[in-house]
């Protein structure tokens, strides 16, 4: 595992603090007045999924975590549970609750192949792909969406009362 710097602390990268793997959301150097330059993180707890601020100094170096990743295929879910197996083995099927899936799990159809974090063997999320292909099922007739308008039923102009002007007192 290497060391990094304080300014080589960027987005994207994955660092152990505390014993506890970080993601780098986002990171920002900079110098206020006078002062030595500070980078100033987001950092997303791989474990909790709780996202702190912190600020590492020039003297700050910090060891980067080792995150390795496999395959693994969207099988099901059902009951909060979603089932997976490795890409290259059905057999060896494991289960983890929605919250370790993730809010984009929603948007996995059967069968989506999808890399699973894993830190010390302990299995940390899944990076999910960036495109889905989706099947619009239901959508209103083309009357519907042709006599719509941006409007709410309230604000509409029929129902705007035109307010004449009160006369001027003297």
């Amino acid at each position: 595992m290497s060391l990094l710097e304080y300014s080589e602390i960027t987005e994207k990268k994955f660092i152990v603090m505390d014993g506890a793997p970080f993601e780098v959301i986002s990171a920002h150097v900079f110098r206020k007045q006078q002062r030595k330059p500070v980078n100033a993180t987001k950092l997303k707890n791989l474990i909790t999924g709780k996202v702190t601020e912190y600020s590492f100094h020039v003297s700050d170096k910090v060891e980067e975590a080792e995150i390795e990743s496999r395959e693994v295929k969207y099988l099901y879910n059902a009951k909060g549970e979603w089932w997976f197996c490795e890409a290259e083995d059905p057999a060896k099927r494991f289960k983890v609750t929605a919250e370790q899936a993730g809010p984009q799990a929603k948007f996995l159809k059967p069968n989506t192949i999808v890399e699973q974090l894993l830190f010390n063997e302990l299995p940390m999320g899944f990076k999910m792909p960036i495109t889905a292909e989706l099947r619009v099922t239901e959508a209103p007739s083309w009357h519907q969406r042709r006599h719509r308008h941006w409007w709410p039923e309230s604000h509409h102009p029929r129902n705007w009362r035109h307010h004449q002007r009160s006369p001027v007192r003297q």
